[in-house]
């Protein structure tokens, strides 16, 4: 049994989960919330650390597996998803988790989010949204609401329409689909662990205010609020997406399809085998 093992047996507290590293995010990030609430969940669960990956791209969110105790992997800039699945789909006695912002995964990330969701392979996607690009100076991101006039960057204002990330991962068959507030922590806790234990794919979209480029967010406080009825059609879903304001909090999707696995690959095969099967004849 690991130190760390030794550690956390018999005494699930959240910061046990902690690393000893100090995060670097601004004061009043909500991305400390969302750690506090990562490690809440995996102590409510009483999951070893070595039980558990936390996978995440680039970005200030995507901090956060060294944050942690868990086993970590900073990937490159976007592709936290497809790396998760690779390690999901090898690994599935772990507990796999994808971690970024709003431009990680949807922008650059965009497409193996789609696709992502349609596979439903068993892991966990925490989706940290702030609306900007916090750790280049506040360009606005795929979920910057249209006319926003708050940077520099973007002097005229910001011109796209807002990308809606529940209707994507909705329309793209994601069979676990929440969202919550980084200011709101044991809720937060309580659904991450709610996503983990769901078999297939599980999406969150946490509301998490930058106090640096966007403070008209730490008004969130306020303006969240529970809106979500569960259901497991989507049309339902989907019906209740059209009069979303956005801060609405909770389930909203919870469907059923079967999950993506590895295929059995047999015994392994040696290298002379391998290489007679690319033969071209």
């Amino acid at each position: 049994m690991s130190e760390t093992a030794q550690t956390i047996a018999g005494d699930y507290n959240p910061r046990n989960y902690k690393s000893d590293l100090k995060p670097v995010w601004c004061p009043g990030c909500g991305d400390f919330g969302v750690l506090n609430s990562v490690t809440k969940a995996l102590a409510g669960l009483k999951l070893a650390p070595e039980q558990v990956a936390m996978v995440s791209g680039i970005g200030c969110s995507s901090r956060i597996p060294p944050y942690t105790r868990v086993y970590g992997f900073h990937g490159a800039h976007g592709r936290a998803l497809p790396v998760a699945t690779g390690l999901a789909l090898a690994r599935p006695d772990l507990v796999v988790l994808a971690a970024g912002g709003d431009g990680d995964i949807l922008s650059i990330g965009g497409n193996h989010f789609i696709h992502t969701c349609r596979r439903n392979v068993n892991m966990t996607c925490l989706l940290m949204d702030n609306a900007v690009y916090g750790m280049t100076k506040g360009q606005p991101s795929p979920t910057t609401e249209c006319g926003w006039e708050g940077s520099k960057l973007a002097p005229r204002g910001h011109e796209a329409a807002a990308f809606r990330p529940l209707e994507m991962a909705l329309a793209a068959g994601a069979t676990f689909i929440a969202r919550s507030f980084s200011g709101e922590p044991n809720a937060l806790a309580e659904l991450i662990a709610t996503g983990i234990r769901h078999p297939g794919f599980a999406f969150i979209q946490i509301l998490s205010p930058c106090p640096t480029y966007r403070p008209e967010q730490m008004q969130y406080k306020k303006i969240v609020h529970p809106g979500f009825e569960l259901t497991s059609d989507r049309r339902q879903a989907y019906l209740q997406l059209m009069e979303d304001d956005g801060f609405a909090t909770g389930l909203l999707f919870r469907g059923s399809m079967p999950t993506c696995v590895a295929p059995s690959v047999g015994e392994a095969a040696d290298i002379d085998t391998i290489q007679q099967q690319f033969v071209v004849r």
